[in-house]
């Protein structure tokens, strides 16, 4: 039998090393300000300079300590570039929230071209599989470490999206519990959000090149709920990143007004 391990002490905490992906907008904006605003050091990494600068301008603000990566992090020379610059400057990484992500066009499989598909899995899977690898180490050797990743609904069910996005979102889903299961008592827990409709910019609805309706228009009569703000999704990857989520590893947290149970 394992041994009992001691409870975390929730109403104090040290401040801690941060990297958010898709941090220039959304729920990853969001998410690095509510990390910020507790005083965490911020890397703020997205491919967008001009909008990851002013969330770092935010963060800030806010009163954290806080830096901006651009780059593609499906690149390893980036990602080793990202890693490294927050180890040399922050000590460490602490937490990882995989958040960035594109969405597909809605396709069926057969409207799925080789572009579409190798872009959205590019994005959406192979980039936080190679961060997440990158930044195991530095947390095996620290002996802690908290890996949150933005799923969707989509990767819990199968009319969401398109062929591309769903294929991504389940991948993400296999991979946080394969993380929590063979790193669990080595410090590190790894769990997911999976969003609901949420105002952040990245619906298909902004793509005129896109297969189906828009995903809200799919969605009308589908007992969605109301539709959640970036704010609320930051919410939950911040409380899965904290101390009182201790025992909280491989979770499937929707945030969705209650559509994943309809």
């Amino acid at each position: 039998m394992n041994a009992p391990v001691s409870e975390p002490d929730i109403a104090s905490r040290t401040l801690r090393s941060v990297i958010v992906t898709g941090a220039a907008s959304g729920i990853g904006r969001a998410a690095a300000l509510a990390f910020a605003a507790q005083g965490d050091h911020v890397l703020a990494a997205d491919l967008d300079a001009e909008g990851v600068e002013e969330t770092v301008r935010r963060a800030t603000a806010a009163g954290g300590i806080s830096l901006a990566a651009v780059g593609d992090l499906a690149e390893q020379r980036v990602v080793d570039s990202v890693v490294a610059r927050t180890v040399a400057e922050f000590g460490g990484v602490d937490v990882l929230v995989n958040n960035a992500g594109i969405m597909d066009r809605m396709s069926a499989a057969h409207e799925t071209d080789d572009a579409e598909w190798e872009r959205v899995l590019r994005v959406d899977l192979t980039a936080p599989f190679i961060l997440t690898r990158a930044v195991l180490p530095h947390m095996l050797s620290a002996g802690t470490g908290c890996l949150v990743f933005t799923g969707s609904e989509a990767g819990l069910r199968g009319g969401a999206a398109g062929a591309a996005y769903t294929a991504a979102k389940h991948g993400i889903t296999g991979l946080v519990k394969n993380l929590a299961v063979m790193y669990r008592g080595q410090g590190i827990r790894a769990n997911m959000i999976a969003p609901g409709p949420t105002a952040t910019g990245i619906g298909v609805d902004s793509r005129p090149d896109a297969h189906g309706p828009s995903v809200l228009r799919s969605l009308i009569g589908a007992n969605i709920g109301r539709i959640g703000s970036a704010r609320e999704q930051a919410a939950a990857i911040v409380w899965l990143a904290s101390d009182a989520a201790s025992f909280v590893n491989g979770a499937v947290l929707p945030v969705d007004d209650g559509w994943s149970a309809v």
